[in-house]
């Protein structure tokens, strides 16, 4: 079935018949994993290719190198099947920046946060150019499944304000290493920015709601999980993994949460997506 097809069949109001004898709550359960599957789409296919392509690499191509292609292949089909948009290849792209300036940085030898360590012709200032798209992959998902679940944002702070927290997230990223730490007052700041925010959507046919923080940590702990993976087969390595493998740190996950809120921040300053936003006066 092609693309396009499956994801008209997925915005029906009505669920596939094999499914139309299942509990509701069930059905619209099984709706929502596989629409959130669908919106997954950039990120899952990107990570099948880390898992595929072996450490030495394919065809003489080395590794990171050979991901830099697949990516460029995967994202130029998103634009060709029209399923994102040439707006929202620039906010992905911005993503792209966003994240190369962070892993330039993190991975300097000044900071050694973490590295990558095999060998790669695609490599600047020691960081491989794919690692951008593992950041817009997040924001990819995010536009995705705007579309799929007809998102809508009820009580969405001012954005010159979401704004502001979102430039105090990415500094902090920079910043902590010199004049310490702000994750948890930053924290704070966007609990309270967003505390009467509510998330809006629709696994099927019926409208449900969710705390828009709640998103935030739970598509946060799913990129927590996918690091995890990442660093299993050796993608990059932070300093305690250099000589064996060992489960990313949990507090990873309040850094990832913190970065879904501001990629969020990104993708709601797109024009159609701010149509779905409801800003009070």
């Amino acid at each position: 079935m092609p693309i396009d097809a499956f994801d008209a069949a997925l915005l029906r109001p009505t669920p596939w018949r094999p499914l139309e004898r299942l509990p509701r709550g069930l059905v619209e359960f099984l709706y929502f994993g596989i629409k959130e599957a669908r919106a997954c789409l950039f990120a899952g296919l990107f990570f099948v290719a880390i898992f595929a392509v072996p450490r030495a690499g394919l065809f003489g191509i080395p590794r990171y190198d050979l991901l830099l292609v697949i990516a460029l292949a995967i994202q130029a089909f998103m634009v060709l099947a029209k399923l994102e948009t040439i707006d929202e290849l620039k906010a992905i792209t911005l993503f792209h920046g966003v994240g190369f300036a962070l892993e330039a940085f993190k991975t300097s030898p000044a900071i050694g946060a973490w590295s990558y360590p095999d060998f790669a012709y695609t490599k600047v200032l020691g960081v491989p150019l794919f690692s951008g798209f593992m950041y817009a992959a997040v924001g990819s998902y995010v536009i995705q499944a705007w579309r799929l679940l007809d998102v809508r944002i009820r009580h969405h702070p001012p954005y010159w304000l979401a704004t502001l927290v979102a430039l105090a997230i990415y500094a902090n990223f920079f910043t902590h290493h010199w004049i310490g730490d702000f994750r948890w007052y930053i924290a704070a700041c966007a609990l309270g920015v967003y505390a009467r925010t509510t998330v809006v959507f629709r696994p099927l046919d019926r409208d449900r709601r969710m705390p828009m923080l709640l998103a935030f940590v739970l598509v946060g702990f799913f990129i927590w999980l996918a690091e995890n993976f990442s660093t299993f087969f050796g993608i990059w390595r932070y300093p305690d993994q250099l000589g064996a493998w060992s489960t990313v740190h949990v507090g990873k996950w309040s850094s990832w949460s913190l970065l879904v809120v501001m990629t969020f921040t990104i993708v709601a300053h797109l024009k159609h997506i701010k149509a779905s936003i409801h800003v009070p006066d």
